[in-house]
């Protein structure tokens, strides 16, 4: 057995060395020329304005995340579809209730409103924007 190992570790040892030998190569051979215009990030075509260091709205990343979660869930589904018949009611019951908590995170995602792209502004309530209804009776 450990024949076999030593054979994936000299494998290994090859496939690093040759990496190591191509960087090299490269470096000694490609022209270094830089200028200004190479020197700049490439934004598609767009020239860059301002500083790189944006901060982006969390919003990306709530998407982002949620997405890899219900995709992980989804990909799970796969193999449980293909074999939940040999199973029987067991297997099938456990999908089941798999796929309702995953329908539960998803209304839970949709009510918060992380699914919306523009969520709405929050209007909060002030004297200028609160309706004061008086009876003429009340008043006098």
């Amino acid at each position: 057995m450990l024949i076999e190992f030593g054979k994936v570790f000299v494998f290994l040892l090859i496939a690093i060395v040759f990496v190591i030998i191509a960087l090299i190569a490269a470096k000694l051979i490609r022209p270094a020329r830089p200028t200004h215009e190479k020197m700049l990030t490439y934004e598609c075509g767009e020239n860059p304005i301002g500083t790189p260091w944006v901060k982006f709205n969390i919003r990306f990343y709530v998407v982002a995340l949620i997405f890899l979660i219900f995709d992980v869930e989804v990909v799970l589904l796969i193999p449980w579809a293909l074999v939940y018949k040999g199973f029987g009611l067991g297997g099938f019951l456990v999908g089941a209730i798999f796929l309702f908590m995953l329908g539960l995170g998803m209304a839970y995602e949709w009510r918060k409103g992380d699914l919306e792209w523009v969520k709405p502004k929050v209007i909060l309530p002030t004297l200028k924007n609160v309706q004061i209804d008086i009876k003429e009776d009340e008043a006098a």
